[in-house]
């Protein structure tokens, strides 16, 4: 499995960015949950959001609830974050994540040790 993020870079405080995740592996991609985390210079990872297999379930941090919207096209084999209103505490390193047992759960999901297998970061940098 290889999971390919893109999408970080350089935006000033308001601005708005789309990060993707794309997937590449033996089984289809819709067997997998898929979140996102990050990780800020000197802090530990945190969790993001993550969405089933489907789509049919979401879940999201509260720090960016309402700001952030996590998305997949599995005819693509991608999941999307969309971060709006981005804030200077936004930036991090920011990876994506699949989880074998696509059904995840509000508990699951959130839970770093759940998930299978990492991609390999891309940096966001919110500036003020």
């Amino acid at each position: 499995v290889q999971l390919q993020a893109s999408g970080g870079g350089l935006v000033q405080a308001g601005g708005s960015l789309r990060l993707s995740c794309a997937y590449s592996g033996g089984r289809t991609f819709n067997n997998y949950g898929m979140g996102w985390f990050r990780q800020a210079p000197g802090k530990e990872r945190e969790f993001v959001a993550a969405i089933s297999w489907n789509g049919g379930n979401t879940y999201y941090a509260d720090s960016v609830k309402g700001r952030f919207t996590i998305s997949r096209d599995n005819a693509k084999n991608t999941v999307y974050l969309q971060m709006n209103s981005l804030k200077p505490e936004d930036t991090a390193v920011y990876y994506c994540a699949a989880d074998t047992y696509g059904v995840l759960t509000a508990t699951s999901a959130v839970d770093g040790d759940e998930y299978d297998y990492w991609g390999q970061g891309t940096l966001v940098t919110v500036s003020s």
